[in-house]
């Protein structure tokens, strides 16, 4: 890997556009390094991942909306005469072939949508299977092999992640997603084996298209927050789309005096290291990341595993009555994020919307230590959250921050860097109850690490009964020989299933 010291340029500098970050990203997606075997067989375990997920939320509102719109554009040739742009890409849940930028929309709100998925956490916050929707479809659409897809997937989180490692945009309340338009350009580039040039482009028009503040992750959280990411996925798309056709970008996107840079994240006189491979490296980035056990938020999955098994020993935990205090000593973004650091009231309200208790790490322990377990539905009722005894337990748990939990958290020692806390419970008879994790039970470190078992289990899971068992036997067969797969396999990456709500009608 080789840091790039990438700052602020005044217009009269006349930066050359071989020194800006935008062409460092677009040199890396067109260099044809071949994948390694790890990579590839980490690719199919994402692609699973995806899936289970995606499947899980086919019956809910904002997934319904989002494959509704993608309904309402087939995909449909340039002309009478062109026949080769015809096949489009395929949808989550139903048959059919759609535009490959509504395609990767609607996938990408089903793969967002239960914040189930895996994650990759430094200077920023990513979710780095968000590129896996775009890239698909547009691998689809335009005739690519397995192969092919594996190359650009593996291009989309190298990207996002070098940039997560280095730039944060939270610090500046910008959503995370302004990494992902570029990474996504970024990913597609390669899959098409498009040159330096147009991949240069496309990563600045996807950059320049995808800032938006962080109020969609704040307060009263809305269904926008699972269409965020497939919004950059779309843009993306398009972008790429424009950049082929000769168009270009805002230039330099990142080192502008009036620049992303400048403007919305450290200023003038700001300065980043930000990392990405050399010439004939090959990306790995997606063997940093993680998944998820739990559906939600990636700070809470550690807590979870401490709280079941705090219950499992300790019963007299989940009466709120033998308890006098909880306290989370946590990671700054745990505590000024999910946890009562935030200072959002929404985060203490058993009325609250699904997404707003996601980000709620007091509500989720209260939940996970009375109950043993964390499942994606129930976990999240209304009934649930609204409980009497589950209520009095959450108003009695709080978050602090503690610097050696902050320090781990940002840790670059992958042996060292923790997600987890410590906590102190102290009981209505005096006695206190301390114990700590550092990291979730599915990560690489943990109890329990991931491996392509625990992939094939989750899909399985939640698939039961959303899908007919020929048809998820079908995807786990299709999806494990990805790399030899023909570009008219690649339809079979999505599932089918019998049981589909209709969209509500809007504009389209």
């Amino acid at each position: 890997m080789k840091l790039h010291t990438v700052r602020v340029h005044r217009s009269d500098e006349n930066l050359p556009r071989r020194e800006q970050l935008a062409w460092k990203i677009a040199e890396v997606a067109a260099d044809p390094v071949p994948v390694t075997d790890a990579v590839a067989d980490m690719v199919i375990n994402r692609i699973i991942d995806n899936a289970s997920v995606a499947v899980a939320s086919l019956g809910r509102a904002s997934v319904v909306a989002a494959r509704g719109q993608a309904e309402a554009h087939p995909v449909s040739a340039h002309s009478e005469a062109d026949t080769e742009s015809v096949h489009g890409s395929t949808v989550f849940g139903i048959t059919g072939h759609y535009s490959p930028e509504w395609a990767a929309w609607a996938n990408g709100v089903a793969v967002r949508e239960l914040d189930y998925h895996d994650t990759f956490l430094a200077a920023e916050y990513s979710h780095p299977g968000d590129n896996i929707p775009p890239v698909l479809a547009v691998a689809q659409h335009a005739g690519r092999t397995g192969a092919d897809l594996i190359r650009g997937i593996a291009t989309g989180y190298e990207i996002q992640i070098d940039l997560a490692k280095a730039i944060s945009l939270h610090a500046h309340k910008i959503d995370h997603v302004a990494h992902l338009g570029p990474s996504v350009a970024a990913g597609i580039g390669t899959l098409l084996g498009l040159d330096t040039e147009i991949i240069f482009q496309a990563v600045g028009q996807a950059l320049h298209t995808t800032t938006a503040t962080r109020q969609s992750r704040k307060g009263e959280i809305s269904s926008w927050k699972a269409y965020a990411p497939a919004f950059a996925g779309k843009v993306a798309i398009e972008a790429v789309d424009r950049a082929i056709r000769g168009q270009t970008s805002p230039t330099p996107i990142y080192e502008g005096e009036d620049g992303v840079i400048a403007w919305l994240l450290d200023g003038p006189d700001a300065s980043y290291e930000v990392p990405l491979p050399e010439q004939g490296e090959p990306r790995q980035a997606i063997l940093d990341s993680y998944t998820k056990e739990h559906s939600a938020e990636y700070q809470a999955q550690a807590w979870i595993d401490l709280a079941r098994r705090l219950g499992d020993a300790h019963p007299e935990l989940r009466d709120a009555a033998n308890i006098t205090r909880i306290v989370l000593h946590t990671s700054h973004h745990t505590h000024y994020v999910i946890g009562s650091g935030a200072n959002d009231p929404q985060k203490y309200d058993p009325t609250a919307s699904r997404e707003t208790l996601d980000h709620s790490i007091p509500y989720i322990f209260a939940v996970a230590l009375q109950d043993g377990e964390w499942q994606h539905e129930r976990s999240y009722s209304p009934e649930r959250a609204g409980r009497p005894d589950t209520v009095a337990l959450w108003n009695k748990i709080t978050t602090a921050e503690d610097p050696e939990w902050t320090r781990r958290y940002h840790s670059l020692d992958p042996k060292e860097k923790a997600f987890g806390g410590r906590v102190e419970i102290d009981l209505a008879d005096g006695t206190r109850l301390v114990d700590e994790i550092a990291v979730a039970d599915a990560h690489p470190l943990g109890a329990r690490p991931f491996a392509r078992e625990q992939y094939i289990g989750k899909f399985r899971t939640l698939s039961d009964g959303v899908l007919d068992p020929a048809e998820i036997e079908r995807f786990l067969e299709l999806v494990q020989r990805l790399p030899e797969l023909t570009a008219a396999e690649l339809d079979g990456l999505t599932v089918v299933s019998p049981n589909i709500t209709a969209s509500p009608k809007g504009l389209f």
